[in-house]
């Protein structure tokens, strides 16, 4: 089967400025899109986009708080005025606080992740969507994450905002394939990026993935750039990490036990 040519195509990122976001908008950039990096960190996305233009490449950066509905409409705006059209919405602006639920801050914690994961989602989603459905063409996809097939203490928002989207991403894909609009979610296991720094965890056991299981942010964006060439309706990577889906689905006892035993009572008690 040929390739799928996205040369000229427009990229929409949320959380360009580094990690998965960074990684793929170059990859994007090579390909010939048309990549809108969007993020908080203006000075960031500049560089960016200067380090695409000097390639070759097209880029806009657009200083973007996925929280904020005036901003996400703003940038929705700039993107058409600038290009007149969004072929792809690469949803993967994202964070996660890793603490027991009762050590979160309900505002900076709580609420923060909320509104980021899963409402900033959303919204970019129905702003960007009524263009696609009227170009009766686009693709959307969805950072997910392995946090939206297995929940693990510590992620119990993070978590949730993932299985939010997970579920968003699965409705909404039946909402608008009529109109030749595809949704795909890709659920990467850890990655090395800037999200350890800002997660706050601190274990007394010091667990983490293994690094030989941790992916690299050029990994997963390579993984991404394939799914926008073949839309499909999920992805999970490291493909080693299946196997631990399939054990929580069908035995969630057996790893309720282990989990118990190894991780929180030596956390906690």
């Amino acid at each position: 089967m040929s390739k799928k040519s996205l040369s000229n195509h427009v990229i929409l990122i949320t959380g360009a400025s580094s990690g998965i976001g960074e990684a793929s908008a170059l990859l994007f950039a090579k390909e010939g899109c048309r990549v809108i990096l969007a993020a908080r960190r203006a000075e960031r996305i500049h560089a960016l986009a200067d380090k695409i233009r000097s390639k070759g490449g097209q880029a806009l950066p657009v200083t973007t708080d996925v929280s904020q509905l005036d901003s996400l409409n703003t940038l929705v705006q700039a993107a058409l005025s600038e290009w007149g059209q969004i072929d792809i919405l690469f949803n993967n602006a994202g964070f996660g606080r890793l603490k027991f639920l009762d050590a979160l801050d309900p505002i900076q914690d709580i609420e923060a992740q909320l509104r980021v994961n899963q409402w900033g989602v959303i919204q970019l989603t129905r702003a960007v969507l009524p263009h696609m459905i009227a170009r009766r063409s686009g693709h959307i996809i969805n950072m997910v994450s392995m946090a939206g097939l297995v929940a693990m203490p510590t992620y119990s928002i993070y978590a949730a905002t993932k299985y939010a989207v997970r579920g968003f991403t699965d409705a909404l894909r039946r909402e608008v394939g009529v109109w030749g609009v595809k949704v795909s979610g890709i659920y990467p296991g850890a990655v090395e990026t800037e999200f350890d720094e800002h997660s706050g965890a601190n274990r007394k056991t010091g667990v983490r993935t293994p690094k030989i299981l941790a992916l690299s942010a050029e990994e997963v964006a390579r993984e991404v750039v394939k799914l926008a060439r073949r839309p499909r309706r999920m992805v999970v990577i490291p493909r080693v990490m299946r196997p631990a889906v399939w054990l929580t689905w069908h035995f969630p006892g057996v790893v309720d036990w282990i989990v118990e035993r190894m991780f929180v009572r030596r956390e906690r008690l």
